[in-house]
């Protein structure tokens, strides 16, 4: 069915379909409507799913624990400082090896007090064991939504998926969203570990030196074997819906000698300056990063390339330029741009290209090269 949505609404709509048993959620701007929205699928008997209103989103991700723990199929959502509230159990939930599939609009940390569009949140969790998807279109929240319960279900990977889509430039945005007859494509949840109440067991809730490693060793085995089940998963989104996506959307990178690497809307917005910069005989690509984590491996050799970061490590530099540091070994041009919502409009993109300097980071509006 066609119809225009918000990327907020469009995450509900997906939720809906998906059909979590316990849904618990705490308000916070941007993310807000997705949980309205779903409370009033609830309410009215479109989602036969129990409802629980929190005081905190600690106690969100906590309520969420306790029902995936019993095989529950549960769905939260947050924002901001919503998240690092709920970070002591985001550790909990992929330690548990529990799907709990959330929702996160990408907002700035204060002080002092932002409410738009920035990817610290997300990021600061990116160790925590959770599979991070980053999205930048209404359709895309919608499908990788859908995607997301399938592959954090699924028994090789048993682990949380967290989806991130832009406060207010994506979250709040009318955009046109084709939704879909589901059928079976998300399996029934059989959670090997669950805990049944009708068979009352003793568990031990403290691992020594001699076993901690083990479990720490089996969310990286599991974060690994995620990648197959990702790619699976996408293609048989393609094969039933005819939306394909991958790791990473690549845009006219086959013959680029320079790449523009981003996250989220900025990495859409990227693509226009592609077009622009191809007009005046660049041989610019973009590369948009989708999955963070797992982190793929990105083709890139031979290339020059310009990273955007809507994020920053103090002390460090631009996360998502660490991370392809780390990888390539390559030097790049860091643009920090779009912190705290600040607009960032596909002729700046552009600029970036135009001016880049390899080896050095800059942040965009400070006119500072290090």
């Amino acid at each position: 069915m066609k119809k225009i949505a918000t990327g907020n609404k469009a995450v509900a709509e997906a939720v809906k379909q998906a059909g979590p048993d316990v849904v618990a959620a705490y308000p916070i701007t941007p993310q807000t409507e997705i949980v309205e929205q779903v409370a009033e699928f609830v309410s009215s008997g479109e989602l036969k799913s129990r409802y629980i209103p929190v005081e905190s989103e600690h106690s969100a991700m906590a309520a969420c624990i306790g029902a995936s723990i019993t095989g529950a199929r549960t769905f939260t959502a947050t924002s901001s400082h919503g998240l690092l509230y709920m970070h002591e159990m985001t550790n909990w939930a992929a330690g548990a090896r529990l799907p709990v599939v959330m929702t996160n609009v990408n907002r700035s940390l204060g002080p002092g007090w932002n409410i738009w569009a920035e990817h610290t949140d997300a990021l600061q969790e990116r160790d925590t064991g959770w599979l991070q998807v980053y999205v930048s279109t209404v359709q895309e929240a919608y499908d990788a939504t859908l995607m997301a319960f399938r592959i954090a279900e699924h028994n090789d990977v048993l682990l949380p998926v967290m989806v991130n889509l832009d406060g207010f430039l994506l979250s709040h945005i009318m955009q046109p969203l084709d939704t879909v007859e589901l059928g079976d494509f998300i399996p029934p949840l059989t959670l090997p570990h669950a805990i049944d109440p009708k068979s009352p067991t003793g568990y031990g809730g403290l691992t020594g030196p001699d076993q901690h490693f083990k479990f720490r060793w089996d969310i990286e085995r599991s974060m690994r074997d995620s990648v197959k089940v990702i790619d699976d998963t996408q293609k048989e989104f393609a094969k039933r819906f005819g939306r394909q996506y991958g790791f990473t959307e690549d845009y006219r990178c086959d013959d680029a000698d320079v790449v523009v690497v981003a996250m989220g809307t900025l990495g859409k917005e990227a693509e226009v300056a592609i077009d622009l910069l191809r007009k005046e005989g660049i041989k610019a690509g973009s590369m948009r990063l989708r999955w963070l984590r797992p982190f793929p491996k990105l083709v890139l050799i031979g290339k020059e390339v310009v990273v955007i970061d809507r994020d920053y490590s103090f002390g460090r530099g631009g996360i998502l330029a660490t991370e392809i540091m780390a990888q390539t070994k390559e030097e790049l041009f860091s643009v920090i741009a779009g912190i705290g919502g600040q607009e960032v409009t596909y002729e700046d993109v552009a600029d970036f290209v135009r001016n880049r300097r390899m080896g050095t980071e800059s942040w965009f509006g400070v006119n500072s090269n290090v």
